[in-house]
């Protein structure tokens, strides 16, 4: 283990941090650079200090409205606001972005696709801002700063082939710089050959939970409850749809539906010198991600950067990693809490769920039948896999061939509903309510336990999902400007900004609050008005008395 965790961080020279993902200052000695507002779950200490390649959620689910194929949601960088200027947030370009595949059970990916980016700067030496006025379009003057991706799929070993390229929608920057954000949207959508498109650009956050399960699991009385702590925040997005004879075993999704997806983010390490970085040395994994809430609430701190670092494929033959699913501390800390009685141990039915899947035959790290007697989503079930190559792997996993439902269940396969978590995860399912039933054994007994019913008591996101692809909300115009907005639209009224009084005349300005953004132009509209009725106050004195 200690190789393992060694992994990380080869060796410090001057102005190199080697291996992580994170950047040291150009003296030997000298401090590393702050860790920043991160990701939605800065589930490890390192890549919290690196949020553009920190991975924060995977989402997988056959497609509602094409169901022959399967859509992937991956998402980095999280906890984004509009006025985050002025250099916002962009795509690492010295990283590479993977999805992986693994469609025969050993751990290890059978189809990577890969996206890499390449930065257009048009600033130079002239002005500080991002975009000098409003963009309509990708190609519009006026954004300054632009990405470009490109997709690259590879089969094995250093196989890569490309497959589509294309400019990435930019970070969302505020409703007057951006007025149609679905428009930039449209055009960062790439067709891929052979079927499927790929999205590559800014999202509102998917999921919705009150992070305050960190303080002692909701104030230790569920009373810090009912929160989105990420409403209002945004992510960079790659939504991927493929179909599923590309990612099934053989090509053959009828005999072979199981997959199994994780993401991860593989970095350079950057040299800096005065004004300037450069990328060293080798690509290094430093951030990965598989199921909701595996590295944040079941790995230890100190495995978590290790665990970070780590194929799937070596998962169970790291004794500190299995013992934290067999023994969990989750549960220990909901019985002492809420006397919930923690389930007996060892946990195979977390194993099932986290490490191979649920099958009926799915192979338990102690050779014993498994607690959850059901078929779903181990490729133990796929007719092509190999049983003696089946290897216990953290990761995603789906079964192609469950058809999707037109009224989903926010808890997933314990609401009875087996398109849900965790089999895949959809963007509506619910899961951490799902996680917290779970942990207290809800999965293996088949029934919810009543005293954490409620969960955290967000149940939905606070922005509506597309219907089609790429099925993510558009970026939300701000954490406080997304509270304005809603109570705008709610009133569904007219909002008197301001009224001004002079001798010849009374006039007044009205604004409508509506469409995206309205909270924000009401606010800037009455700053307006203060500031120009000022202006007319200073320039003819102070108006005669009635």
């Amino acid at each position: 283990m200690s190789r393992l965790l060694r992994r990380g961080s080869r060796c410090r020279a001057a102005g190199i941090l080697v291996g992580v993902g994170v950047i040291a200052l150009s003296t030997v000695g000298g401090p590393a650079l702050p860790p920043a507002g991160a990701s939605s779950h800065r589930e490890a200490p390192l890549v919290a200090a690196d949020p553009a390649v920190d991975n924060t959620d995977v989402y997988s689910f056959v497609s509602p409205d094409n169901p022959d194929t399967v859509t992937i949601v991956a998402n980095w960088f999280g906890l984004q606001e509009p006025n985050g200027g002025p250099n916002f947030y962009p795509w690492a370009t010295e990283a590479n972005y993977d999805i992986n595949i693994d469609n025969d059970g050993n751990g290890k990916p059978d189809i990577t696709y890969r996206v890499t980016f390449t930065t257009d700067d048009r600033r130079g030496g002239s002005t500080f801002l991002y975009n000098n006025g409003p963009v309509t379009g990708l190609n519009d003057e006026n954004l300054l700063f632009r990405q470009n991706y490109a997709v690259s799929v590879s089969h094995g070993v250093n196989d890569w082939r490309p497959i589509a390229h294309g400019q990435a929608a930019p970070s969302f920057t505020g409703p007057a710089s951006m007025p149609d954000y679905g428009q930039l949207r449209k055009q960062a959508t790439t067709a891929l050959p052979g079927g499927g498109s790929v999205y590559v650009g800014s999202a509102e956050d998917p999921f919705f939970l009150d992070l305050r399960v960190f303080d002692l699991l909701y104030g230790g009385d569920l009373s810090e409850v009912g929160t989105d702590t990420l409403a209002g925040y945004n992510v960079n997005t790659v939504v991927l749809q493929v179909p599923k004879r590309d990612l099934a075993l053989r090509s053959d999704p009828a005999r072979n539906p199981v997959i199994g997806v994780w993401s991860d983010t593989e970095r350079r390490s950057l040299q800096l010198s005065p004004g300037a970085a450069s990328s060293v040395g080798e690509f290094v994994q430093v951030s990965r991600l598989g199921n909701p809430l595996v590295n944040e609430v079941v790995v230890p701190v100190g495995l978590k950067d290790a665990f970070n670092g780590l194929s799937p494929s070596k998962d169970a033959t790291i004794p500190e990693v299995v013992q934290r699913v067999t023994d969990p501390e989750l549960p220990k800390l909901i019985e002492s809490l809420y006397k919930v009685p923690a389930p007996a141990t060892p946990r195979n039915d977390l194993v099932e769920i986290f490490l191979t899947g649920i099958a009926k035959k799915a192979p338990t790290l102690d050779r014993s039948t498994p607690p959850i007697q059901a078929d779903l989503n181990s490729q133990i079930l796929n007719a092509d896999a190999q049983a003696a190559a089946f290897q216990p792997s953290e990761m995603l996993r789906l079964n192609m061939s469950v058809p999707s439902t037109a009224k989903p269940n926010r808890l997933g396969v314990i609401g009875g509903d087996l398109q849900g978590f965790p089999n895949g995860r959809r963007l509506s399912d619910d899961v951490v309510d799902i996680a917290l039933q779970a942990m207290v054994g809800a999965a293996q007994t088949g029934k919810p336990v009543d005293a954490l019913a409620a969960g955290d008591k967000v149940d939905a996101n606070d922005a509506s999902f597309s219907d089609s692809f790429p099925y993510v909300a558009l970026p939300s115009p701000g954490k406080n400007t997304a509270k304005a907005t809603a109570t705008a639209a709610t009133s569904n009224a007219a909002v008197t900004v301001a009224q001004t009084d002079d001798a010849d005349r009374t006039s007044s300005v009205l604004l409508i609050a509506a469409g995206v953004g309205a909270g924000a132009v009401v606010v800037g509209g009455a700053w307006l008005l203060i500031r120009r009725r000022a202006r007319r106050t200073a320039a003819s004195g102070p108006p005669p008395s009635a």
